[in-house]
């Protein structure tokens, strides 16, 4: 049986494992590798028992740092791991530095390179992510793309060969947890109640290094009329403290400040929110697949085609007001596109690419 190793290291890259391990173990021989590189136990443990993941075979460690740093042990770590273990291919997903780090490695040491999520531009290339995307691409030997705007940006920089246009494998991952999730969890236990609350969520570093839009985040939402429930990332708590902002009168209000929640408890607020507030991408994406309104607060996004679809806002806080722009987004519901990310069997279609490009 043939060897692949994937490679993990975040939250999100743990949603879009699931749906994709649980058909590339029926046909290959998968080492699942953790660089660490969210290490906390709220941010990332979880997923594996909730989302059913096999434990990593390696657990690298690596944890916080500094971009170079933490990139740079992943690269040295992973480097050795394949030597060792000499898969026939590498599998990396998305666009963190554990997936700049798993490329590396493996297109040095010429091991076949796949990436899922492949294509993906903001166009931004101050943003870390958009440059993990953009190297990653150029030295991947199978891509999967889970739209035709991802499609046309990889045709774009010369990119063509061996490029396959497969939907999005967290729309597996939602289609098959959403009942999961309402079975497990309450709305009760964040206070509040369905179609009544926003979602918020922030860690981008263009957000959270930048004191004068960190602070206008939270006053923006602070302001809002409605309750809002904000899971913080730590990396967002740390940044709060540095700059020297103060939320400790937040959860008094109508900010809910939380600890990280787990995937399902994530799926349960997103299905129920009355719209969506996030600098992430696969929220921006959940949001989406949720029919929920979604505000980001970004110049850019790599997910264009839910702006095009007009379920998404891209709103910069520093001179527009939140508020005004929500009270005017919810007066009109645009129109459902369907399969706009795919028929939520993306993760056949790219085992069945896998064994067609390693021949089984």
């Amino acid at each position: 049986m043939r060897k692949i190793v994937t490679i993990i290291g975040t939250r999100p890259q743990l949603v879009k494992v699931a749906p994709v391990s649980r058909v590339l173990r029926k046909q290959f021989h998968e080492v699942l590798v953790n660089t660490g590189q969210h290490y906390d136990y709220n941010m990332a443990g979880v997923f594996f028992e909730e989302l059913q993941i096999p434990r990593p075979d390696y657990d690298l460690g690596v944890g916080s740092g500094s971009h170079g740093r933490q990139t740079g042990e992943m690269l040295i770590r992973l480097e050795e791991l394949l030597l060792k273990e000499k898969p026939d291919a590498v599998l990396v997903y998305g666009d963190t530095n554990s997936t700049l780090a798993g490329a590396l490695a493996a297109s040095k040491l010429h091991m076949p390179l796949m990436h899922i999520e492949a294509g993906l531009r903001s166009f931004n290339k101050r943003m870390p992510e958009e440059l993990n995307r953009i190297m990653t691409d150029h030295v991947s030997d199978l891509l999967f793309a889970p739209t035709d705007t991802a499609v046309q940006n990889l045709a774009a920089e010369g990119i063509t060969r061996n490029v396959h246009q497969v939907g999005d494998v967290m729309y597996d991952a939602m289609i098959y947890n959403a009942s999961v999730a309402r079975n497990k969890y309450d709305l009760k236990r964040f206070g509040v109640t369905e179609n009544a609350f926003f979602l918020a969520t922030i860690h981008r570093a263009e957000n959270t290094d930048d004191p004068v839009r960190l602070r206008a985040i939270f006053e923006s939402l602070m302001a809002l009329n409605a309750d809002v429930v904000l899971p913080l990332h730590p990396r967002t708590r740390n940044r709060l403290k540095d700059s020297g902002i103060d939320v400790s009168t937040a959860n008094a209000g109508r900010l809910k400040i939380v600890d990280p929640v787990s995937y399902l408890e994530m799926l349960l607020l997103e299905t129920n929110a009355r719209g969506i507030i996030t600098d992430s991408g696969g929220v921006q994406k959940e949001a989406y697949f949720a029919r929920k309104p979604c505000f980001t607060l970004r110049p850019q996004t790599e997910w264009v085609e839910t702006v095009q679809a007009g379920w998404n806002c891209l709103v910069d806080v520093t001179t527009e007001r939140l508020s005004d722009i929500i009270a005017d987004k919810l007066k009109d519901t645009p129109k459902y596109v369907e399969n706009l990310y795919g028929d939520g069997k993306a993760a056949e279609k790219i085992v069945s690419h896998i064994t067609d490009f390693l021949g089984g």
